[in-house]
């Protein structure tokens, strides 16, 4: 961990990606502390619920050794919170989308906001936490001056498709360019034929995260479905280039 004239920054591997902590204040020994909470954090969610470990407690229930009530709290709420989304998205985000228990795609974003809050509370308040290419971002990035962030094109390596600017935002990206068609349709159980890449952005990364998975997986049907869904917009690039947008994405092209 380095301290820098603007903040701090930290640069962590965890649950099979890389994290980065970028916090504009002023260093303090709270905050330093906080730093080292939100690094174990993530090392205990990924010793709690990666699908690749066999002794987690996401495969021990998966296999059937456990019941949820066996679980710890944080299990039976990320549980809940995929259920609650399952029913949200008509059944197009799924904790089971090949009928194996695999509550990935909230996780990473829960653990993320997570790792946020225990910053914030510290009295970190300009903060950005990066999980794998998706956000939470609080405050400012300098004195009076918002967070720009910028969202890779999937079809132009090098490139962005746009930069979406904000205060107090999530931002959370789904699509094939970095990993491939590891998205399935929970419907079908087979990858998900989505766009290239649909960015969605909330105030906080669990659901936003969430609704970006079920957005692509929706593919066609997510535009007007995310145009409709109150508290968050999104920007997508097709396949074939052509791009749309929610009506108040905070963005530009």
């Amino acid at each position: 961990m380095s301290e820098q004239r603007r903040g701090l920054r930290h640069v962590e591997q965890a649950m099979g990606t890389v994290f980065s902590f970028d916090i504009r204040d002023t260093p303090t020994a709270a905050i330093g502390s906080a730093l080292r909470d939100a690094v174990a954090w993530l090392h205990h969610v990924d010793e709690v619920f990666s699908p690749y470990r066999p002794d987690s407690a996401i495969s021990r229930l998966a296999r059937g050794e456990v019941s949820p009530a066996d679980c710890s709290p944080e299990v039976r709420e990320v549980l809940g919170l995929c259920t609650r989304v399952r029913r949200a998205t008509d059944g197009w985000f799924s904790h089971t989308p090949d009928g194996t228990l695999d509550p990935s795609g909230l996780v990473k974003g829960w653990a993320v906001e997570r790792a946020w809050r225990i910053l914030h509370t510290a009295g970190a308040h300009n903060l950005c936490v990066n999980g794998g290419g998706d956000l939470q971002l609080s405050g400012e990035s300098a004195p009076g001056v918002p967070w720009r962030i910028g969202i890779a094109h999937p079809l132009r390596p090098g490139a962005l498709c746009t930069v979406v600017t904000g205060h107090d935002l999530a931002i959370a990206t789904s699509g094939t360019a970095e990993r491939g068609a590891h998205i399935l349709d929970p419907h079908t159980g087979t990858p998900a034929e989505g766009p290239a890449s649909v960015t969605v952005v909330g105030r906080r990364l669990t659901l936003t995260d969430a609704y970006s998975t079920a957005a692509f997986a929706m593919g066609g049907r997510a535009a007007d479905w995310l145009e409709h869904l109150d508290g968050y917009e999104a920007f997508a690039v097709l396949r074939d280039g052509r791009v749309w947008r929610t009506t108040g994405f905070p963005g530009d092209a």
